[in-house]
């Protein structure tokens, strides 16, 4: 028996809830750090408090795979983590702006700070399930079409999010000032919109896609080839929540192997999500390090919104359109190499443009990156789990996603701070010299699906 052959659109729909989660996770990426340095945050301490996300998703990940991997009833086996992960999202994004409302309770700073745990935990719970869903439902040739359609929704649905507050002030009217320690409406009406979409994204992928049962799993043919080809795989009568640590042990040697690429590559991430803004600010506007409040500096913030937006539009239409077939034709690990490559260079080349509008051909470079980074990774990886396990495998390969942006949380801001004497221009040189590395070590990877063929 095996798994039946779905076509574009019931990828598309089985993959839809990605819009909303990116445009949540984008409206946080672009605009967390604005926020937080508006509620009093200083520069070199932005990567502490961002530290947050990469400590939700060390925990919740694997947790939430190897739940998914064990539960069924009668909304599924994955669905019901997207339905609660969306709806506490979607709380954390209405709230993160509007911090300053519970100052009676606690300093608007440290409500902001604590918004942003809750839409990072949320985010993780609703994640890591849609990744293995497309393990689950997708047979081995249609593995990389089925990651590259989630990573073009990712991209849409980033687009949108990071762009929301441009539109609102530049098309609409709405403001992007405020009184000191207060977040403009136009980022607070961004979140309110982006909780209302992650909502009912979910709500498509949960009413037009069908999970395969415990039992059809099992009757695939492909089930019993993969339990005794793929190394290391425990076989167990009942599975454990303590199972994670012996699954991480007996991880295969393909996930091993990735785990330095998604190192570097996530690292320079990072360091890009968090030091944009401030590096664009200071280094292309020539505003003051210490400005955080003035009417160019949310101008900026506003523009860094629209340049996150081009690299997640890019990553879109390079993920739908061109990403399976350079993988066709080079091969997946050639074509995330290549893709890095392209992607440190843009990061590097922000350094040297001569103004804000040039930035944007350096973010159309990181858009061929993250489109490979969101893709071929869980593509190559997926060749070598076994179904059983692709869940809980999912959410231990988050751990090679979440370290490295501890790491840069930790040592990010002293080096912004002490090295680069508050300079955030040099960050964004640093995560594109860790693309580079990575590209490189991409060719260390074994790629067992390529290798068969």
């Amino acid at each position: 028996m095996e798994k039946r052959r779905l076509s574009f659109w019931e990828i598309w729909n089985m993959s839809f809830g990605f819009l909303g989660i990116q445009m949540g996770f984008a409206l946080q990426n672009a605009n967390a750090s604005r926020i937080l340095q508006i509620f009093g945050a200083d520069v070199h301490e932005l990567s502490w408090f961002w530290m947050i996300a990469p400590l939700m998703g060390l925990i919740v990940q694997p947790i939430i795979g190897h739940y998914s991997d064990n539960t069924w009833g009668r909304f599924g086996r994955r669905k019901p983590f997207f339905l609660i992960g969306a709806v506490l999202a979607s709380i954390g994004l209405v709230l993160m702006p509007q911090a300053n409302i519970f100052t009676a309770i606690l300093p608007a700073l440290w409500v902001g700070a604590g918004m942003l745990m809750i839409m990072d935990a949320s985010f993780n719970i609703a994640m890591e399930p849609f990744r293995a869903l497309v393990g689950d439902n997708l047979r081995n040739d249609q593995r990389t079409s089925g990651f590259s359609i989630q990573t073009a929704l990712i991209g849409f649905g980033a687009v949108i999010g990071s762009a929301l507050p441009y539109v609102f002030t530049k098309w609409f009217g709405i403001s992007n000032e405020a009184p000191l320690g207060e977040v403009p409406f136009n980022l607070t009406l961004s979140f309110i919109f982006g909780a209302v979409i992650l909502i009912a994204s979910i709500m498509v992928t949960l009413f037009t896609t069908k999970e395969y049962s415990p039992q059809e799993m099992a009757q695939f043919d492909d089930e019993k080839a993969h339990s005794k080809a793929l190394e290391n795989e425990a076989i167990e009568t009942e599975s454990k929540l303590s199972d994670i640590f012996t699954d991480f042990k007996k991880m295969p040697t393909t996930m091993r192997q990735l785990s330095w690429v998604q190192f570097f590559s996530w690292f320079g991430l990072f360091g890009m999500w968090v030091f944009t803004t401030p590096a664009i600010a200071h280094h292309t506007y020539g505003l003051a390090i210490e400005d955080h409040t003035s009417k160019q500096y949310q101008d900026a913030g506003d523009w860094v919104g629209i340049l996150f937006g081009v690299y997640n539009l890019v990553s879109a239409l390079v993920a739908l359109f061109l990403l399976p077939r350079l993988a066709k034709i080079f091969g997946r690990k050639k074509t995330h190499s290549l893709s890095l490559i392209v992607g440190g260079i843009g990061l590097i080349s922000i350094y040297f443009m001569p103004n804000e509008n040039w930035i944007v051909l350096s973010m159309i470079c990181v858009g061929f990156a993250w489109a490979s980074i969101l893709a071929m990774p869980y593509a190559i990886l997926a060749g070598a789990i076994a179904p059983k396990k692709m869940g809980v495998y999912m959410g231990i390969f988050n751990f090679f996603i979440v370290i490295p942006q501890i790491i840069n949380a930790l040592i990010g801001g002293p080096i912004v701070e002490y090295f680069y004497n508050g300079n955030a221009i040099y960050a964004l040189i640093t995560s594109g010299v860790s693309f580079i590395i990575a590209a490189l070590l991409v060719y260390k990877v074994n790629d067992n699906d390529e290798e068969k063929n």
